[in-house]
Parts: C-alpha cells; sequence; structure tokens
C-alpha cells in the first residue's frame, strides 16, 4: 500500500508538476468541488469549513491533526473531515505527499438521508476500497465534468458509505426544522453578495434567530454567519483561479480590506489567497499575481 496508487488517478493531470507543490482543480459542480494536491512538508495550517472533505492518499504519507489526534494516511486510504472540524495537513515524509479530494455541501447529502442528521465518522482514516471505488469514480479523471446523473447516484452511494462508517442511525430530525435550515440556507445562496440580516431569515423561516442557528447547526453542521462567509471565499477562490487581481477579488466578494480578506482565506483554507494564487497558476503566478499587505506566503 505504502507504494502508492501509480497511475491509477494521473489521467487528465499535468505530468510535469509531479515535482512541484500543486494545487489542481476539476471543473465544477454546484455543491461539489474536486482538486488534486501535491505538496512537500506542511501544507495547510489548522483551518475548518463547512463542507465535508472526502479524500483519496495516493503518494506519500498523509499527516494531519483532527479531533486532538494526529493521523495519519497512506497510500489508498479513505480520509473523511465531518464539516466544521479544525484539522491541518501535511506530508509525514521527505518524500512529498499527493491526494486527491472532494469538498461537499452537506445539503448534496441531506437530500439522501430522509431528513436523519448528516453521518458522522469517528475515524477520520478508513481502509475501505469499496469506498475509495466510489470517490475515485468522480475524482478520475479530474479534468472531466460529472453530469447530473453521475453526481445523483454518486451521492446516493457515497452516502451509504458515510452511515457505514457512522456506525449507528443518525436520529431523525424534526421535519419543520429542517425545512427551515433549508428554506435558510437558499436565501443566504441567493444573497450571498450582500450582508444578510437575522430578521430576514427569521422572516423567510418563520424561526425566531436563535432556534433557526440551533437547526441550522444540526442541519448543515455550521452557523448561517458561516454558511454566508464560505460562498464569499468560494466565490474568492474561483476567481482567483480565474487570474483576477487579489486586492479586487477582496472588495468584489464583500471584503472591507485586503488584511480582513487574507485572514478569513486563511482560516478557511489553511493558506494565503497569494499562496492559493501561486498554486493554482504554478511559478508564472509570482509575476502575473501581485501580493497586498499582510499577505503572507
Amino acid at each position: 500500500m505504502a507504494q502508492g496508487l501509480g497511475g491509477e488517478a494521473l489521467e487528465g493531470l499535468e505530468r510535469s508538476c509531479a515535482k512541484d507543490d500543486r494545487i489542481v482543480s476539476a471543473p465544477g459542480a454546484v455543491g461539489l468541488e474536486r482538486i488534486e494536491a501535491r505538496f512537500h512538508g506542511n501544507a495547510f495550517d489548522l483551518h475548518r469549513h463547512d463542507t465535508y472533505a472526502i479524500g483519496v492518499t495516493l503518494d506519500g504519507v498523509q499527516r494531519f491533526h483532527y479531533r486532538g489526534a494526529l493521523r495519519h494516511s497512506l497510500p489508498g486510504q479513505v480520509i473523511v473531515l465531518h464539516p466544521d472540524e479544525l484539522h491541518d495537513g501535511g506530508a509525514g515524509t521527505e518524500d512529498g505527499l499527493r491526494y486527491r479530494i472532494l469538498y461537499l455541501e452537506p445539503a448534496l447529502l441531506l437530500d439522501c438521508l430522509a431528513g436523519t442528521a448528516l453521518p458522522f465518522v469517528e475515524d477520520a482514516v478508513v481502509s475501505d476500497p469499496g469506498l475509495r471505488g466510489t470517490l475515485l469514480s468522480a475524482l478520475a479523471p479530474l479534468d472531466e465534468e460529472l453530469d447530473d446523473l453521475f453526481v445523483a447516484d454518486f451521492i446516493a452511494q457515497l452516502a451509504q458509505h458515510l452511515k457505514h462508517h457512522a456506525g449507528e442511525p443518525a436520529k431523525p430530525m424534526g421535519r419543520t426544522a429542517w425545512r427551515a435550515a433549508a428554506l435558510a440556507r437558499d436565501y443566504i445562496e441567493e444573497n450571498a453578495g450582500r450582508p444578510v440580516r437575522s430578521d430576514e431569515l427569521e422572516a423567510v423561516t418563520g424561526l425566531d434567530r436563535y432556534a433557526l442557528s440551533r437547526h441550522f447547526r444540526a442541519t448543515y453542521s455550521t452557523s448561517p454567519h458561516r454558511f454566508l462567509l464560505m460562498r464569499r471565499l468560494q466565490r474568492a477562490r474561483r476567481m482567483i483561479e480565474m487570474g483576477e487581481p487579489l486586492a479586487e477579488t477582496a472588495v468584489a466578494v464583500g471584503f472591507s480590506d485586503q488584511s480582513h480578506f487574507n485572514r478569513h482565506f486563511k482560516k478557511a483554507f489553511g493558506l494565503t489567497p497569494g499562496r492559493w494564487a501561486t498554486l493554482v497558476h504554478g511559478v508564472s503566478a509570482t509575476r502575473s499575481v501581485v501580493a497586498q499587505p499582510g499577505d503572507v506566503r
């Protein structure tokens, strides 16, 4: 297993960047983001995001802290990180690390779970060929778009794997609370380009802000405020991948200044916007992307 998966998941990826730290993003699908990453040493500082992060280690040893313990994933093993859980990441040996991972919005899973809560997989490193095969069906080849029918089937299979590894059936949620959380989520997504007030969500859902906060977190494992923040940061990543200047990106997604943007970006993704731009665009990014004050690489 420690020898790696070889060329199994290399299709659709530039082979020329094998010795460089690099992130390669796949064509997007609604609620589903896919990347391949190559790193040496520490890659991501402690951070958390409001999606599941589920990936396959392809080469090297993946080393990360999660829920108070140091974890290691070997080639062929699957990593399952629950939404809003603090973690870091990097290579566990000098040989470096290569992995593929998808970031899955909890809302996609909830559609398959018939009103039950999100499955929580206690062991963040899983050895399961069936789950690995399901993941690689979406993660290789990486340069192809996923059509709607495939995504629906993939999510259904993934939900069953996660429920299995969660160990016990999740407790049903009240239908009213689930519906209110979904209404709030949809409203936030539709209005992510501006500040959203608590009284707006109260009017949309019929719940007071405190009850809504509890139900939203129980449903999506994050708060309405953080969900809105993450929508802005995801838009920022897309703009960076398109080559937009960092300063203009910060303003476009609603941050008051560059340092505010940098701080939230690093807290969410474990590295600065400038470092993300360099990894996405390669060495040329140091010439095409101008770093801003506070953007430490």
